[in-house]
C-alpha cells in the first residue's frame, strides 16, 4: 500500500473515531532526530503512536509449577496496544523466559530450555532459551496479557528463591517506514511472597552502551544485561565448539578478542549460534586497553566489586593459557577451587604491578609510582606572518617540581596554520629550549609563511621514560607522557580565531576509555589535527612499491577507520618506522549511523562551513575531493556514492547541501535515523 492512501485512511479514521480525540490530545512522546518518527508526517505519527514498552506487572507460580506472568504492551505514552495488531497497528511478537537465581548460589539457572544437537559434533546440549507453547489471554485493562508458560516448574522448587520472568519483544512497523521497535523486561520475585532481596546485578547496561549506542542483540530484542543473562549462565554452551556461553566467560573473551592468549597461538574465539551461524571473534580488538576493567566494572551495580572477587571461570576466560588443574602459566600452582584466589589476588596492594586485581590490571602509563608531566603553554610572541614565533611554556611533575627540557625523552612543539582549516604543519625538537624554573622558551627555525592569514596554532607534545619499581625484578620502564596543550594566535592581527571543535576527547574516551596515540604522544583531538590536514599523506614512510599514498586527513581517515570491515576499500597507513597499519577488520561496536555518538554540536550536519580546504586523496576514487565529500566517502566509501560526489561538484564546489542540508528531505540526520 502506497504512502499516500495509509495518510488518506488514517486522516479518516482519525476524524471519525471518538477515541482519535484521546490520541491527538494526549501528550506526544519525545522523538529524536536519532528517530524516523522525528521526520514522519504528524497524523501518520498520531495514528500509529511507534515506540514499544512492554511490562511485566505480576508473576505466580501454582502449586502444580504452573507460571503465570500478567504484562502490558504500550507506546511511550503509555496507551495500550493490541499484540495481534489489529486494533492498533504493528503486531507485536514477545517472548518470555522464566529462571531463578539459587540461594547459595550467584548465577541464574532457567526453567525455560531446550535441547540443541550439533550437525557437526553430533553432541546435544540443554541450552537456556524461550518458553514454547505457552498461551496468552487478553484481560479486560487497555493492553493487558496474562501469558502462561508451557513449561512447569518442578516440584522441587525453592520458593524462598528469587525468581525472574524475562520478555523480549518487537513492533513490526515497517509498513509506515518505521521500522522494528524491540523493548525487553525482566521481573524478579520470590514465589512465597517475601521482598526480593537476593539478585544479579555485576554490569549495567549504561556501561554497555557507552560504546554500543543501545544494546540489541539476536536480531535486536535483546537489549539488557538482565535480560541476557538470564540465558547466558553456566547452564547454557554450544555442543558445536564446546565453548560456553556463560556471559563473565563469554564478554571477557569476546572483548579480548584478538589478545587472548589463544588466538595468539593460532586458535580462534568462535561461537556458532542461531542457525547455525558462525561468530568468530578472534578479530575483535577492544578499543579501550583490556586491563581497563572499569570500562565495564562501573560503580552503581549492586555488586560492582565482584570485579575484586577473582574467579577460574571469570579471570580464565581473559587469561585462556592458564590451566588451573595443572599450574600451567599461574606459577605452576594449581587451583582446584575458587576458594583460595582472593588470597593472592586482593583488591590492591602496596605496589603496581602486583598480583593485585588493580595491580595486575595497572596500565603502566597510569601508575601511581609515576612522577607525572605537565605541560602549559603560556604565550607566544613574534608570531605575526613572516617570522620565528617564539613559544613560552612551563614542564613540572604533578607535585610541582620543575623538570628540565633536557630530562624529557622527548619533546616537539608543533606549529600550523591556518585554524580556519589547518593546511601544513611544523613540528621541532625543543629539547634544547632555554630557561629555568619550570619555565622555558623556544623559538622556532622555521617562520611562519610571509603571506600567512588569520590565526595559527601551537601544541606542544612528548614524554620522558621513567623507571618504575627500580631494582626490583618487577622495573619496568615507562613513558610518562605529558596531556597535550594547544595555544591560538593571530598572525595578521586579526580577531583570534581558534580552531573549529567537531568532536570531542570525552566522546572518544567513551569507548577508548584514555585516548593516547604514536607512543603516548598524541593524546588529545587538538593535538591529532594540527598534523592530521587535507594535504598531509603516509607518502615519507610508505614503501615506493606501494604507492600512490594515502590521505591521513582527519576526517577521512577517522570515518573509514571507524568504519572497517563494513567498507568495501581496505585502509592501509604506513607509519613511523614504517609499520604497516591495517584497519579493515576494525568492529565498530554501534551502528554508524550515530553520529553523535563523536560529533558536537550537530558538527556533522551540512551546511559546512565556507573556505574550507579540498582533501589530497590519492589512493581516493578522486582527488582532491571537498570536504564533506571526503567525511562522508570515509563510511559510504562504494564506488556510486563516489561517483555521485563526484557527479555534484562543479567549479563552484560542491552541491551537497542542496539535498542534504539540515532542512532538506535527506539531511544527514534523517538519512541516519532509525
Amino acid at each position: 500500500m502506497r504512502l499516500t492512501s495509509i495518510l488518506i485512511r488514517f486522516t479518516l479514521v482519525l476524524t471519525i473515531l471518538a477515541g482519535a480525540v484521546l490520541v491527538t490530545s494526549a501528550p506526544g512522546p519525545s522523538f529524536s532526530p536519532r528517530e524516523k518518527a522525528y521526520y514522519a508526517d504528524p497524523n501518520l505519527v498520531n495514528f500509529v503512536r511507534p515506540g514499544l514498552r512492554v511490562k511485566i506487572l505480576t508473576a505466580t507460580i501454582d502449586a502444580d509449577g504452573t507460571i503465570r506472568a500478567r504484562f502490558r504492551i504500550s507506546d511511550p505514552r503509555d496507551l495500550g496496544l493490541d499484540r495481534d495488531g489489529v486494533v492498533t497497528p504493528g503486531p507485536v511478537t514477545t517472548s518470555f523466559i522464566a529462571s531463578y537465581l539459587p540461594q547459595s548460589g550467584t548465577q541464574e539457572v532457567a526453567y525455560t530450555t531446550r535441547v540443541q544437537t550439533s550437525p557437526i559434533t553430533a553432541v546435544s546440549a540443554t541450552q537456556a532459551a524461550a518458553d514454547t507453547g505457552g498461551r496468552y489471554t487478553k484481560l479486560a485493562s487497555d493492553g493487558e496479557y496474562e501469558y502462561v508458560f508451557g513449561v512447569k516448574a518442578p516440584a522441587s522448587i525453592d520458593r524462598a528463591a528469587t525468581h525472574y520472568i524475562g520478555v523480549y519483544s518487537s513492533r513490526n512497523l515497517s509498513e509506515f517506514d518505521m521500522g522494528i521497535n524491540r523493548f525487553d523486561d525482566v521481573y524478579p520475585f520470590v514465589p512465597n511472597g517475601a521482598k526480593v532481596t537476593q539478585v544479579r546485578d555485576v554490569v549495567r547496561d549504561a556501561a554497555c552502551n557507552k560504546c554500543h549506542e543501545q544494546l540489541a542483540l539476536h536480531g535486536g530484542s535483546r537489549r539488557s544485561v538482565q535480560l541476557c543473562i538470564m540465558c547466558h549462565q553456566p547452564q547454557t554452551s554450544d555442543p558445536d565448539t564446546g565453548n560456553t556461553v556463560d556471559f563473565p566467560v563469554m564478554i571477557h573473551k569476546i572483548h579480548m578478542g584478538a589478545q587472548l592468549p589463544s588466538v595468539q597461538a593460532g586458535k580462534k574465539y568462535i561461537i556458532i549460534g542461531n542457525a547455525q551461524s558462525v561468530n568468530d571473534f578472534s578479530t575483535v580488538e577492544f578499543p579501550a586497553d583490556p586491563r581497563t576493567c572499569s570500562a565495564c566494572h562501573q560503580p552503581g551495580a549492586a555488586q560492582a566489586n565482584n570485579v575484586f572477587k577473582p574467579t577460574r571461570a571469570a579471570c580464565g576466560a581473559c587469561h585462556d593459557n592458564v590451566n588451573f588443574a595443572t599450574g600451567e602459566n599461574h606459577i605452576d600452582l594449581p587451583q582446584v577451587s575458587d576458594n583460595q584466589c582472593a588470597t593472592c589476588h586482593i583488591q590492591q596492594g602496596e605496589l603496581d604491578f602486583d598480583a593485585s586485581i588493580l595491580g595486575a590490571h595497572m596500565i603502566p602509563r597510569f601508575s601511581r609510582h609515576l612522577p607525572g608531566t605537565v605541560f602549559e603553554l603560556v604565550g607566544v610572541d613574534d608570531g605575526s606572518a613572516g617570522k620565528r614565533p617564539t613559544v613560552s611554556f612551563t614542564i613540572k611533575d604533578k607535585s610541582g617540581k620543575p623538570i628540565l627540557p633536557s630530562e624529557m625523552t622527548r619533546l616537539a612543539l608543533v606549529l600550523s596554520g591556518p585554524t580556519s582549516d589547518y593546511a601544513n604543519y611544523v613540528s621541532e625538537d625543543a629539547l634544547r629550549a632555554q630557561g629555568s624554573g619550570g619555565a622555558y622558551y623556544w623559538t622556532f627555525a622555521d617562520p611562519i609563511p610571509a603571506n600567512a592569514k588569520g590565526s595559527f596554532s601551537v601544541g606542544i607534545e612528548g614524554y620522558r621514560n621513567v623507571k618504575v619499581l627500580e631494582g626490583t625484578k618487577k622495573e619496568i620502564t615507562v613513558r610518562d607522557a605529558g596531556v597535550n596543550k594547544v595555544i591560538h594566535f593571530s598572525v595578521d592581527g586579526s580577531k583570534l580565531e581558534p580552531r573549529r571543535q567537531i568532536v570531542s576527547v570525552d566522546k572518544c574516551n567513551g569507548c577508548h576509555s584514555s585516548l593516547s596515540l604514536h607512543g603516548d604522544n598524541r593524546n588529545r583531538i587538538e593535538q591529532c589535527v594540527l598534523c592530521h590536514n587535507p594535504n598531509e599523506n603516509d607518502r615519507a614512510r610508505r614503501p615506493a612499491a606501494e604507492n600512490p599514498p594515502q590521505s591521513v586527513d582527519f576526517r577521512s581517515m577517522i570515518h573509514r577507520i571507524h568504519t572497517g570491515e563494513d567498507g568495501t576499500r581496505p585502509l592501509i597507513i604506513y607509519g613511523f618506522g614504517g609499520s604497516k597499519n591495517d584497519f579493515s577488520d576494525v568492529r565498530y561496536p554501534q551502528g554508524r549511523g550515530n553520529c553523535g555518538a563523536c560529533h558536537v554540536n550537530g558538527s556533522e550536519n551540512l551546511p559546512l562551513r565556507e573556505n574550507l580546504l579540498s582533501v589530497n586523496t590519492p589512493r581516493g576514487w578522486f582527488t582532491p575531493m571537498g570536504p564533506a565529500t571526503s567525511a562522508c566517502l570515509g563510511c559510504h566509501d562504494g564506488r556510486a556514492t563516489a561517483s555521485h560526489a563526484l557527479a555534484q561538484t562543479t567549479i563552484l564546489g560542491e552541491s551537497c547541501a542542496a539535498c542534504h542540508g539540515s532542512n532538506a528531505d535527506f539531511s544527514v540526520a534523517r538519512v541516519h535515523a532509525q
